[in-house]
């Protein structure tokens, strides 16, 4: 259950010790986003944007930090018990960051329509269709009960792209194994104040603004 953790962020990667290693780092910052606030409307509005990203993930980042300043100090003290106790707080603010680190690419102003090369054919092999996938995906998404994610990731050990679902804050790669390629926000946070309670609408929306040229990136590390 004690395992080293590595979180990582467009500008960082840092590692929590395990029992008997301290490593020193630096505190986790919010990555900038690589648009403006603005730039995702009419499919995602400012105010969201603005919202989610300068307090949400901000709030994920600054609680990550505070948590694993308390977890140096118990692995110091060589108190087993405290570390255990934050592992919870760990992994939900630590996958925040991850996650939403992660979720800021997938969207572009530029973003919509479909994938190209590798990662449509890909996607034609393992799902049948880009329209079979989409409509996959976005079942997913809506069915999430609750807050999560809804993910396309890749499964290296079998060379194949697969759906999944979190719950929360838990990060795909350190609950599935899938290495995340592209991550679907469902969190009431990221559409409520533009599509209120109805999920469905917000997720229509969102494929207008998938960087694909992101998520195909992202696909051709994930097989290296």
């Amino acid at each position: 259950f004690l395992s080293v953790f590595l979180f990582f962020s467009r500008s960082s990667a840092r590692f929590v010790a395990p029992l008997g290693c301290l490593v020193s780092r630096q505190k986790h910052t919010l990555p900038d986003l690589p648009y403006d606030y603005a730039a995702l409307e009419p499919h995602i509005n400012a105010e969201i944007m603005q919202l989610h990203h300068s307090k949400h993930h901000a709030t994920y980042v600054n609680n990550l930090n505070v948590v694993e300043e308390k977890y140096k100090e118990a692995l110091a003290k060589g108190d087993v018990t405290a570390q255990v106790s934050l592992q919870p707080a760990l992994k939900f603010n630590g996958g925040g960051h991850i996650n939403h680190s992660i979720f800021w690419t997938n969207l572009s102003p530029n973003g919509g329509g479909e994938p190209k090369g590798e990662l449509m054919e890909a996607i034609k092999r393992d799902f049948g269709s880009f329209a079979n996938f989409k409509e996959k995906l976005t079942a997913v998404s809506v069915g999430v009960q609750g807050s999560g994610w809804g993910w396309l990731g890749y499964n290296k050990e079998q060379g194949r792209l697969q759906i999944a679902a979190c719950a929360n804050q838990d990060p795909l790669q350190g609950t599935t194994g899938l290495i995340p390629l592209l991550g679907i926000d469902v969190w009431e946070h990221a559409y409520y104040l533009q599509y209120k309670n109805v999920r469905p609408d917000y997720l229509k929306a969102i494929w207008n603004v998938i960087n694909w040229e992101n998520v195909s990136s992202r696909y051709a590390t994930s097989k290296k």
